[in-house]
């Protein structure tokens, strides 16, 4: 088999999450995607928002971090 420089592709198949939040969550995040907006001239639903928010949360969590890279040592 060849040697090719990019390796195999993580599964990228979307998984469905469906989730409760109260009114004042929902809310922030409307306004959140408005100020998006604004910011940016393009609209962008808060469902499409979400995951971004939650990837960038993730990866700014030191202690997610440290303990995932603890993880992945063993």
């Amino acid at each position: 088999m060849a040697d090719l420089k990019l390796s195999k592709l993580p599964d990228r198949t979307p998984v469905k999450l469906t989730i409760v939040i109260p009114p004042d969550l929902a809310e922030a995040l409307a306004r959140y995607a408005a100020l998006y907006k604004e910011i940016y001239k393009q609209e962008e639903t808060v469902a499409e928002l979400v995951p971004a928010m939650l990837r960038t949360f993730l990866e700014s969590d030191r202690g997610f971090t440290k303990a995932h890279a603890t993880s992945q040592t063993k």
